[in-house]
């Protein structure tokens, strides 16, 4: 009770202090890649100082508060599972996230990171029903009341690596302002989110003020390791040069198919993940690609022991991937590769591109049970109709399974996001658009749609359109 006293303490005291901050947080939605966000000294020496000589503020504190409701008129649907979105409406199932990002300057080039959190709300038929689910603030979790916990709490160490220069970085979330080494070496360590390093995008990587899909926020293919709510414990090594950067990891498995502890184990469950970024300029026009490879080691078995086994009158392996209960087994790897690229068209306009795969042999363990996915998009801001904060923006998602996934839903099994009890096999399809305005200073609300053909790959079900609002504060 202490804990979590000291806790909500902090929230509290960040809220009222945060709100009287005059210095706005940098919207991601609205901040485009080819636009320099900080400007570059090349004098060696301290980096705690500017060129005027001025110190730098040693803290960082900034907050966000994220609201969203959804709903779904009711659909055509043959029969429905376990794990089905219902067929018929459901109105205004919402969540909520807020989260204090508060940072720390401690010895040369390191620092310090704590971001409480609460969460809540309820998903569509309990976060069911879905493999691309449309509102990336809702969690699978059973209970839907706002609960506060620990997201991320790492250590972070800048090495200067040769002859370099210095670049100003300003103050922002989970960014302490101040000068950093153009070439250097990145240690992070602790607790925190494996997408807080890789599969970034500019134009689609956060659901508080981009798209709001699963699928659009990361990559759906990628089964990245974290606990129900998303976060994992590890470390993550970067080499960062100025126009392209080599970042690895190794971290810690759920014990449980999408469960909210992370595994002990971790000699014998863990995820290995890479990833090669490279920018480039068209025409004064920034873009980057980044190439994501994968492999994952957890008490998951494979889709065809789980089969088998339950032919032979044994269902313990079909559980552990509904994740009812847990693996006594560590069994094969899971790898899988994916492909970012982004592009700005002009100061306005940007482009995204994102692929991913995995093997879909061993079952689904921590995201979201797609093997294979491809989306696209385009955003662009709101300066031509004279509201240069606002931004609107369209994206598709296609999903689809593997083989071994395929047969076991079609013989009537579940994992822990999808099955409708049989599968009429067909890819998921996902149009999704939004616009988000501006109201005030440090507030946005956001419209959107989404369009979803193939619910769970079934065509025997949907198709369903989604209606979202979403209002989000940030300082």
């Amino acid at each position: 009770m202490t804990y979590k006293a000291l806790l909500l303490l902090t929230l509290i005291l960040l809220n009222g202090s945060i709100l009287g901050k005059t210095q706005s947080l940098k919207d991601s939605a609205t901040r485009m890649p080819g636009i320099s966000q900080s400007s570059t000294d090349t004098t060696e020496g301290q980096g705690t100082t500017s060129k005027k000589g001025g110190n730098f503020n040693p803290w960082s504190v900034h907050y966000q508060l994220t609201i969203i409701s959804m709903s779904h008129p009711g659909f055509h649907a043959d029969y429905s599972g376990r794990n089905s979105l219902v067929d018929t409406a459901e109105n205004g199932l919402t969540s909520l996230t807020t989260t204090a990002y508060i940072g720390r300057s401690l010895w040369k080039g390191a620092h310090i990171y704590f971001n409480p959190e609460v969460a809540g709300g309820k998903g569509f038929s309990g976060t069911t029903g879905m493999a691309a689910f449309p509102n990336g603030e809702i969690y699978r979790v059973g209970n839907p009341t706002p609960t506060l916990y620990v997201a991320r709490a790492y250590l972070q160490q800048d090495i200067p690596l040769g002859h370099h220069g210095y670049t100003k970085v300003e103050d922002d979330v989970n960014q302490v302002e101040g000068m950093v080494p153009d070439s250097r070496i990145t240690l992070s360590a602790g607790k925190f989110s494996l997408d807080d390093f890789y599969d970034d995008n500019a134009f689609s990587h956060d659901a508080r003020s981009q798209f709001m899909n699963w699928a659009l926020m990361s990559n759906g293919a990628w089964d990245y390791p974290a606990n129900v709510r998303g976060y994992t414990l590890g470390l993550v090594a970067e080499l960062i040069k100025p126009s392209w950067a080599v970042r690895m990891s190794m971290v810690q498995e759920p014990n449980m198919a999408n469960g909210p502890d992370l595994d002990p184990e971790i000699f014998k469950a863990y995820g290995l993940t890479a990833e090669g970024e490279k920018s480039w300029h068209i025409g004064g026009l920034a873009g980057t690609a980044r190439l994501l490879l994968t492999l994952d080691k957890s008490r998951a078995p494979t889709y065809k022991e789980a089969i088998t086994a339950a032919k032979e009158g044994d269902s313990t392996l079909v559980y552990v991937l509904e994740g009812s209960v847990k693996g006594q087994y560590f069994h094969g790897y899971k790898y899988g590769a994916g492909l970012s690229v982004e592009q700005n068209l002009s100061d306005i306009v940007g482009v995204f591109l994102r692929a991913g795969w995995n093997d879909g042999k061993t079952g689904t363990w921590a995201f979201t049970e797609i093997d294979q996915t491809l989306s696209g998009g385009v955003q662009v801001t709101g300066k031509k109709w004279k509201r240069p904060d606002d931004v609107v923006g369209g994206a598709f998602v296609i999903s689809g399974l593997s083989a071994d996934h395929r047969s076991f839903l079609e013989q009537g099994f579940y994992g822990y996001i999808i099955g409708d009890g049989a599968l009429n096999y067909g890819h998921e399809g996902v149009l999704e658009f939004y616009y988000k305005a501006r109201l005030f200073p440090h507030m946005y609300l956001s419209a959107d749609y989404q369009f979803c053909a193939n619910p769970a790959f079934n065509r025997d079900r949907g198709p369903v359109n989604v209606y979202g609002f979403r209002g989000h504060i940030e300082f």
